[in-house]
């Protein structure tokens, strides 16, 4: 009778499984799923790495659970309906998303929009980053076990929710855009209330700075954690504040202006490209607070220019039946997570032949099966954190 193999003993797994660690151990590579459903991932996102003890060796980001079809759904609806289904993939950033839409219409019909729309549509767009923003400034350091935080960012985003719910009616899916302008005319005094509201956010913006920057169990959590070179930022297409915390010093406000971005983003403009070098978890924090700042400074000058602006339309008065020439354009957009694009075909009806959407957060999570590798199962939750995307602008 043979004699049974002893505990532990290598033929008791597949060699394919057995590591060899420093202190001579074997041990067995296990395959994990982290999602769709765990408080460690934002909304449904599943994660399948493969950890060797408290090392991960790889991971995978599978995408798909919260798949709606949208770009399917604008073969079948008309341009004004559209704007209703583009509005949401990244609830976060809803006017940007409309304002996506609207540009590239207007850019195949030819159209010149009114003076006044731009610029209360660039005042919007701003707003609305502030609003994106502060949402991961409050849930970054709570997914980190610092619960404070998000009651300061939920304060400011109640500040600016309202202004923006006094124009459109709406609290996350605003629908205020439109080809040719923005729906209605500004409320009466609206922009004094932005004013307040702008000042109110910025005068405490230093409460929640001082929770994050001044933290020091935030800054062991995250510097030096989850570093992003730039070639690999621009192989795997990232963009936006992930990208330029790596030092990709790319913002199409700047370098591809639209709405009113060539006036704010000139000299004497105050707008300016917030870069650092670092390409760490930390960095990609500090961009995105720095960013704050940018925003109020260009919601401002937004707000300054309307005032003295005389009155004037809106908007473009459009047909009952809006078709849009045959023919194909791409425009893209600096939403607040990144690159947006948008490749319009148009067949000359009154619904698109394909509308194509690039969203900033399928990029922005595809390159996490090379930020994972080589780091701690513990830091997963502080770079996933890190990476600033909504499940929704990933599967569409």
């Amino acid at each position: 009778m043979s004699r049974p193999d002893p505990p532990g003993d290598s033929t008791q797994v597949r060699p394919l499984e057995v590591a060899v660690g420093a202190a001579g151990l074997s041990t067995t590579e296990m395959v994990l799923n982290i999602g769709p459903q765990h408080p460690a991932t934002h909304g449904v996102l599943r994660l399948r790495i493969t950890a060797d003890g408290e090392r991960i060796v790889a991971a995978e980001p599978i995408v798909g659970y919260m798949h709606r079809g949208a770009e399917k759904l604008f073969e079948v609806r008309d341009y004004r309906q559209i704007m209703v289904l583009a509005n949401r993939h990244d609830w976060l950033s809803a006017f940007s998303n409309e304002i996506g839409v609207a540009l590239t219409v207007e850019a195949m019909l030819e159209m010149e929009v009114p003076t006044r729309a731009t610029w209360a549509r660039t005042l919007l767009a701003e707003l609305n980053r502030v609003l994106n923003h502060l949402m991961f400034l409050g849930s970054f350091p709570l997914e980190l076990g610092a619960i404070t935080p998000v009651f300061y960012a939920f304060r400011e985003r109640e500040e600016l929710q309202a202004v923006m719910e006094e124009i459109s009616g709406g609290r996350m899916h605003y629908m205020v855009a439109q080809v040719g302008g923005l729906r209605h005319d500004l409320p009466p005094q609206w922009l004094e209330h932005v004013q307040a509201a702008v000042e109110a956010v910025r005068a405490r913006l230093p409460d929640l700075e001082s929770m994050l920057v001044g933290n020091e169990i935030l800054q062991a959590r995250t510097r030096g954690v989850g570093v992003l070179d730039p070639a690999t930022a621009i192989a795997y297409g990232v963009s936006g504040p992930i990208a330029r915390a790596s030092g990709v010093d790319l913002d199409l406000r700047r370098d591809d202006p639209y709405l009113a971005y060539s006036h704010l983003f000139t000299s004497g403009g105050p707008g300016r490209v917030v870069t650092r070098t670092a390409g760490d978890a930390l960095a990609r924090l500090e961009v995105l607070l720095e960013q704050v700042h940018v925003s109020l400074d260009l919601a401002e000058w937004c707000v300054d220019v309307l005032r003295d602006m005389p009155e004037g339309p809106i908007n473009v008065k459009l047909p009952k039946t809006l078709k849009v020439p045959a023919g194909e354009r791409y425009l893209a957009t600096e939403s607040p997570l990144g690159l947006n694009g948008y490749y319009l075909v148009s067949r000359g009806d009154k619904v698109p032949w394909r509308l194509k959407l690039r969203s900033a957060s399928f990029n922005n999570v595809q390159v996490l099966t090379e930020l994972l590798p080589g780091t701690l199962v513990a830091d997963m939750v502080a770079i996933l954190g890190s990476t600033f995307f909504v499940v929704g602008d990933i599967d569409k």
